[in-house]
């Protein structure tokens, strides 16, 4: 898969030094799913079975043990995940991962 943007991620991990223990789950997340290929969201929850599939391609995955939550929209026929949030799970608590 190709995953639009690792940008946002870093972006996420620089931004404070209370997100350090979010950089190696983070990374870890990023080079699975780098080596995924998802065809429909059966596959991704074959491939990562806490992931929490939402309408229109849109998928969450829970990173740290919870701790932070990630929410990307999935373009299966060109295989392509754009990361839409990456925060900690009380600021997840505040978005709607359907319309972020």
């Amino acid at each position: 898969m190709r995953i639009i943007a690792l940008s946002t991620l870093k972006t996420f991990l620089n931004r404070s030094p209370a997100y350090v223990d979010a950089h190696n789950p983070v990374m870890a997340w990023y080079r699975q799913v780098k080596r995924a290929d998802w065809a429909n969201p059966a596959d991704v929850k074959r491939t990562i079975r806490s992931a929490s599939i939402l309408k229109d391609g849109r998928a969450v995955f829970n990173i740290a043990g919870n701790k932070y939550r990630i929410v990307v929209w999935i373009n299966y026929p060109y295989r392509v995940v754009y990361t839409r949030f990456i925060g900690t799970h009380r600021q997840y608590d505040r978005i709607n991962a359907q319309t972020i």
